[in-house]
């Protein structure tokens, strides 16, 4: 049966792939301070109690859901820019083939 190259078993290219993953993470990393520091400049200055429990459950509600989506989101860059997509797309010659793991 002929499957196609799996990209990430090549060494260069899932160096490649993660290291343009952590790169994309430290972004996510710097907009999920700044959110935080946003989010609690925005409760400071509406006014509302800045009290040890507000700032805890701010900071780690707003830093868990923009790292949360940022992580998610790079591993799709990861998962189109490694070809897995396009390899998931591709069927196989042999339909049968498919269903049928009697090797």
């Amino acid at each position: 049966m002929n499957r196609p190259h799996n990209r990430l078993s090549d060494p260069v290219a899932a160096a490649h792939a993660w290291m343009r993953f952590r790169w994309i993470m430290r972004w996510v990393i710097a907009t999920a301070m700044l959110s935080v520091v946003a989010a609690l400049f925005y409760l400071w200055a509406d006014g509302s109690p800045l009290t040890v429990a507000v700032v805890v459950a701010t900071s780690a509600g707003v830093s868990l859901s923009v790292l949360l989506a940022g992580a998610l989101m790079g591993l799709i860059f990861m998962s189109s820019g490694t070809g897995h997509d396009e390899d998931v797309g591709r069927p196989d010659e042999d339909p049968s083939a498919r269903w049928d793991r009697r090797d």
